[in-house]
């Protein structure tokens, strides 16, 4: 995956998913998914942070685009790139683990009977019985407890009637524990929070602390709330989290998020009528010469198809081409797509000067035999 050199997008915004982006009706609308990809075209770093465990984070980051970036799941506990490179989607950056059998062994004293889940990083979870539907992303493999007691892990759930209310009897043993309703607590390893991965993405990212955001909705978001420079809470957040939180906008219903990202976009890419397109190539073109002014090309490849694999926009720096950023739009297009979308969005480049004036597409050198041929064209702003 092509990351930009440090510097080149200002902002990392992290994202919770579900009652953030995605609804209880589990529909994911279009108008969210343009907006995240216009602020990646703007050239910052969308990382999802959620409490869903990997094999949720991916299911939901495939719907809302995203397939390449960071991410944080299981609150914190797991730390992954997507990429669409690996035969699995991704890659575990670091996962915390902690020995689960003194948890596990103090709840089911606190709460006999209750409902364990050890989760299995990128298959599902171990559980003594069977959760009901929704309750956990992935299959589920019946365990006894005893065997569950074993070994470490990334996440234990909980599920009993009032479990939370022994929540502070767990964080004596040292693991962090996160309630989610009073039916159900998430245990970690200790000092586990999204706002602690966040923290070490943004330093290797090398995002100034201040051009943080964070947008969620749950208990378990109010750290990442407090840890973001501009922290948002949606408007059907509890009162806590509303209160952590610097700003509040809409509810989820309200599509709430929509705002918050546009807000991040260059206002010529935010225009009435313009393709999503030609609104990206604009973030990208407008944010590139806010940023650095200079030549910059878009660059385009094919995969196996006549449509295109893969859109990125290029500026020259220092002699070299550098990555600005993605124009997700740009996949599944073609090149004349591309032409007709810079026109729309007032952005011109080299023609010929007889009959029906072709863009002037060139072969870049990166392309090699091995590889697919990729082709530039140079953009300028009107």
């Amino acid at each position: 995956m092509k990351e930009p050199p440090a510097g080149t997008a200002t902002h990392l915004i992290a994202l919770d998913i579900d009652g953030t982006l995605i609804g209880r009706d589990g529909k994911v609308p279009s108008e969210t998914v343009q907006a995240l990809e216009l602020v990646r075209a703007s050239g910052h770093h969308v990382v999802l942070a959620t409490g869903r465990s990997l094999v949720g984070l991916l299911a939901a980051a495939r719907r809302l685009g995203l397939t390449e970036g960071w991410a944080v799941c299981s609150n914190g506990a797991l730390t992954v790139r997507l990429d669409r490179g690996a035969s699995s989607g991704y890659k575990v950056v670091e996962a915390r683990a902690f020995t689960v059998g003194a948890v596990i062994r103090q709840a089911n004293r606190l709460s006999p009977g209750i409902n364990v889940a050890v989760e299995d990083v990128g298959w599902g979870w171990r559980v003594n019985c069977e959760f009901g539907p929704g309750l956990l992303n992935g299959p589920q493999k019946l365990t006894p407890l005893e065997e569950l007691l074993a070994g470490q892990a990334s996440r234990v759930a909980l599920h009993a009637n009032q479990v939370a209310d022994h929540a502070d009897a767990l964080r004596h043993l040292g693991v962090t524990v996160t309630p989610a309703g009073h039916d159900w607590l998430d245990v970690t390893a200790p000092g586990t929070s999204k706002a602690t991965a966040l923290e070490q993405i943004r330093c290797l990212l090398g995002v100034a602390s201040e051009h943080t955001v964070a947008v969620g909705d749950g208990i378990n978001d109010i750290a990442m709330l407090g840890w973001a420079a501009r922290g948002v809470a949606m408007g059907h957040a509890p009162d806590t989290v509303r209160e952590a939180a610097g700003e509040t906008t809409g509810t989820i219903a309200e599509d709430g998020a929509v705002p918050i990202l546009l807000s991040l976009v260059p206002a010529p890419a935010r225009r009435p009528g313009l393709s999503p397109l030609g609104a990206q190539l604009a973030a990208a073109v407008h944010t590139a010469v806010e940023r650095a002014p200079g030549p910059l090309v878009v660059r385009v490849w094919h995969g196996s198809s006549p449509d295109l694999a893969g859109c990125e926009v290029h500026t020259l720096r220092s002699g070299r081409w550098v990555w600005q950023a993605p124009v997700p739009a740009g996949r599944a297009s073609t090149m004349r797509d591309v032409e007709r979308a810079a026109r729309e969005a007032g952005l011109t480049y080299p023609r010929g000067d007889e009959g029906r004036r072709r863009a002037h597409w060139r072969t870049t050198a990166i392309g090699s035999e091995s590889g697919p041929a990729e082709f530039e064209l140079p953009l300028t702003h009107a």
